[in-house]
């Protein structure tokens, strides 16, 4: 089951990666992307496999973001690609039957064209955002409910998205926030997990 609050990991947040994630996890999170471009493959599906069993304990769906290998070679819950991270449906050809199948997109037009076998999108960014520097041009609110519109599949908003948020990412047709920031770089990652779902569900 997807929930309404999916976090992201931030390699470059002062807090280890593992620790975030269980931030999110103990904050009521139902999704957790781990998302490192610099680490090894080998790091990568060390990090994976040691988080697991405890994501498991807690429901939470660990995504594995854009290293098909390691999503496949660790068991993870789904995997996360960008726009130029491959074919899809070769992709989804090797991964197991119920890994779950995610894609971003940033406009309208790639929202009319996303292939079979995605099974949510990440839609935006809806403002810009420090963490992804190389990010494409913010879609705003307006954007958002064009592309959930479009895609008619399971979306999650992301991009400088944070407290405050949650009625304007309703309203706009998704099913909840893709944060980095917003958790990572609390002071309580614990305690904003847990605000971000509490607000959702008010």
């Amino acid at each position: 089951m997807m929930g309404p609050i999916y976090v992201i990991t931030d390699p470059h947040a002062s807090l280890p990666v593992i620790e975030q994630a269980r931030a999110a996890a103990q904050g009521g999170a139902a999704l957790v992307q781990i998302r490192d471009k610099d680490i090894s493959d080998f790091e990568f599906t060390a990090l994976v496999k040691s988080l697991l069993p405890e994501m498991v304990a807690y429901g939470v769906q660990l995504i594995v973001n854009d290293r098909v290998d390691v999503a496949i070679a660790t068991g993870a819950h789904g995997l996360h690609i960008g726009q130029g991270d491959g074919d899809v449906a070769t992709i989804r050809q090797i991964m197991p039957q119920g890994m779950i199948l995610g894609l971003s997109i940033e406009t309208d037009a790639q929202a009319h064209r996303i292939p079979a076998g995605v099974d949510y999108i990440g839609a935006g960014p809806i403002r810009a955002t420090a963490t992804k520097p190389d990010h494409a041009h913010p879609i705003g609110f307006e954007g958002l409910a064009q592309i959930t519109a479009t895609a008619r599949l399971p979306t999650y908003a992301i991009g400088g998205l944070g407290h405050g948020d949650a009625a304007a990412t309703k309203a706009a047709g998704a099913i909840g926030m893709a944060v980095v920031s917003a958790v990572t770089r609390a002071p309580d990652p614990i305690a904003a997990t847990r605000a971000l779902v509490n607000e959702w569900t008010l």
